[in-house]
C-alpha cells in the first residue's frame, strides 16, 4: 500500500501476526528513476522474518528492466509488476492500472521482464479498466509469460473501490491459469476469507486496507484454518494499536496538525469498524490536534467491548491493495 506499508508499519503488523508474505511500496520507475531510498529500509533491514516482494510500477521498458535487475541484488522473494493502482494520477500516465487499457503494451513489458527477472516474477492486476468483459484478453496474456504469480483484485480501475468486487472473475483466473493466483478485495474476516478461498480456489488472499483497520485479521484467518476461535479485540486493545500507529507514523519535528493529518490516512480505515462509523469519521475528519485526537479515539474505544472490526455500512472504500 503507497505510503503505508513502510517499515515502521511492518514493525506494528508483525507484533500481531501479520501476514506470510509482505509487499513493498511501489517503486517509481520512468527513465530517469533510481530506487526510492526511503522504500529500500523495508527490504534491507526487514524485521518481520518473513518474505518481501518488491513491486515496481511505470511503462518504460527499459528502465522496468533495470530496476528489476537492481532489485534483485537485494534480499528479496520475488519481483512485482502493479498493474493495479487505480489512482488517477497513476493511470492517466499509462502506468499501474492505466496500462490495463493496452493489452499489447502489457505483452512486451511482461516478456521483457520474465527475461530479466531470474527469481519469482510476480503481477497484480484488475479485472479490466473500464468493463470486466476486457478480463479474457488480459488473462490471455497473462498466460503467455510464466509469471510465478497472479494477484487479482475483483474490481474495475473505473470502478475504484465501489461495491461489486468479482470474485466470479477471480475464480475464473484460478482455473485458467497456470499459476497460482491471489484473490484480493474487501477480505474483512476469519470466516470471510475462508468462504472466498473455498469458492474461488485461488491459493492465497492479499488483504491491504483491511489491514489498517483490523491488524488481528491475519490471526483470525488463520484460527479459523485451525478450528480454534477467533481473537476479537477489545476497544482498548484498538486504542493500544492506535496508539502505536501514532508512534511509528507521526514524526515529532513535525507540528500537531501534520501529525494529525498522517493519521486520518489510518483512521479513514479503521474507523469504518466502529460501531457508529459515520459519527466517528465525521469528529476525527475534524480533528487538528493531538489532544482533539485522542479524546474522539477514547470516546470510540475506551471500553472492554469486543470489537469484531468489520466494516459497519456496505463497502465503498475500505479495501484498495
Amino acid at each position: 500500500m503507497q505510503d503505508v506499508t513502510d517499515l515502521e508499519f511492518m514493525r506494528v503488523m508483525m507484533r500481531y501476526g501479520g501476514p506470510d508474505v509482505y509487499w513493498t511500496e511501489y517503486f517509481r520507475v520512468h527513465a530517469d528513476s533510481r530506487l526510492e531510498k526511503w522504500i529500500l529500509p523495508s527490504i534491507a533491514e526487514n524485521p518481520t522474518g518473513r518474505p518481501i516482494i518488491a513491486q515496481m510500477i511505470g511503462n518504460d521498458i527499459p528502465a522496468l528492466v533495470r530496476s528489476a535487475k537492481e532489485l534483485q541484488q537485494y534480499p528479496i522473494a520475488a519481483v512485482d509488476l502493479n498493474l493495479g493502482c487505480p489512482a488517477p494520477v497513476v493511470y492517466r500516465k499509462c502506468a499501474g492500472g492505466g496500462l490495463l487499457r493496452e493489452p499489447k503494451r502489457i505483452d512486451s513489458i511482461l516478456g521483457a521482464l520474465r527475461d530479466a527477472v531470474t527469481i519469482p516474477f510476480t503481477v497484480k492486476t484488475r479485472v479490466g479498466f473500464e468493463s470486466p468483459a476486457e478480463f479474457d484478453e488480459l488473462l490471455k496474456v497473462f498466460s503467455k509469460h510464466s509469471i510465478d504469480l497472479l494477484t487479482v483484485h475483483g474490481r474495475t480501475v473505473a470502478q475504484m473501490y465501489r461495491p461489486g468486487v468479482r470474485y466470479d472473475l477471480i475464480a475464473q483466473a484460478a482455473r485458467e491459469l497456470p499459476c497460482p493466483v491471489l484473490l484480493n478485495g474487501n477480505v474483512h474476516s476469519g470466516e470471510q476469507a475462508l468462504a472466498l478461498v473455498a469458492e474461488t480456489k485461488v491459493r492465497g488472499l492479499m488483504i491491504g486496507r483491511g489491514a489498517i483497520r483490523n491488524p488481528w485479521l491475519f490471526e483470525q484467518i488463520r484460527q479459523c484454518e485451525k478450528g480454534e476461535p477467533q481473537k476479537l479485540p477489545t476497544g482498548r486493545e484498538v486504542l493500544h494499536y492506535i496508539q502505536e500507529l501514532w508512534d511509528s507514523q507521526t514524526s515529532a519535528a513535525a507540528g500537531q496538525n501534520a501529525q494529525v493529518q498522517r493519521m486520518k490516512k489510518f483512521m479513514n480505515f479503521l474507523g469504518e469498524g466502529v460501531t457508529d462509523s459515520a459519527q466517528f469519521l465525521h469528529d476525527i475528519r475534524r480533528a487538528e490536534t493531538r489532544p482533539d485526537f485522542f479524546r474522539i479515539c477514547n470516546d470510540a474505544f475506551a471500553h472492554d467491548n469486543l470489537l469484531p472490526l468489520v466494516p459497519q455500512s456496505p463497502v465503498t472504500k475500505v479495501e484498495a491493495e
